[in-house]
């Protein structure tokens, strides 16, 4: 339950999110149950459940933790300045990525789509007012770098169970009918 294997970096806090996620979760999973033979089935079901809001928020807290590590590479240095920046314009910008953090929004397309939008907005800061062949670099060292950042924390939670969790097999994906039971 949440972060029980303390798999996630604290920095954002996520276990606890995750945890009242899986409370959820499990709640609607058991409810309907009379007897314990299906049980097995059922908690098979939670995992497969729970994979994208508690996959989102730890993808969310590696990521953060890489950017805000301490690092004397530029483009890191510019793309966590970009963070702050991105957050800092208010609006969406700000109300995406802690809808993010909070588990309000565990998209994982969501969380793609604002990370690349920082670093988007960290190679237009670098080429604004005038680029320099320098700033170029240092933009696309910024792209690469993100892409370096969280695709492989993608590929770690695993893109299938996060981003298509319905074609990952599981036994129930919402409790049965009540007619089911009655039989």
């Amino acid at each position: 339950m949440g972060d029980a294997f303390n798999m996630r970096h604290p920095l954002t806090g996520g276990g606890m999110t995750v945890a009242l996620s899986d409370i959820v979760v499990l709640r609607n999973l058991l409810r309907p149950l009379k007897d314990l033979q299906t049980l097995c089935k059922y908690l098979e079901s939670f995992y497969t459940l729970r994979k994208p809001v508690a996959s989102t928020i730890n993808t969310l807290a590696g990521a953060l933790y890489t950017v805000f590590s301490s690092s004397s590479d530029q483009a890191r240095n510019e793309m966590r300045q970009a963070c702050f920046d991105y957050l800092s314009l208010g609006g969406v910008f700000s109300s995406g990525p802690v809808s993010l953090l909070s588990g309000l929004n565990p998209r994982p397309l969501s969380l793609v789509c604002h990370f690349f939008a920082v670093a988007i907005y960290g190679v237009g800061r670098l080429l604004l007012p005038f680029p320099s062949p320098k700033r170029m670099w240092i933009g696309a060292r910024l792209i690469s770098s993100a892409t370096g950042i969280i695709f492989p924390i993608i590929k770690a939670e695993g893109v299938r169970q996060m981003f298509f969790p319905a074609t990952v097999p599981a036994y129930y994906r919402a409790p049965p009918a009540q007619s089911r039971l009655l039989k």
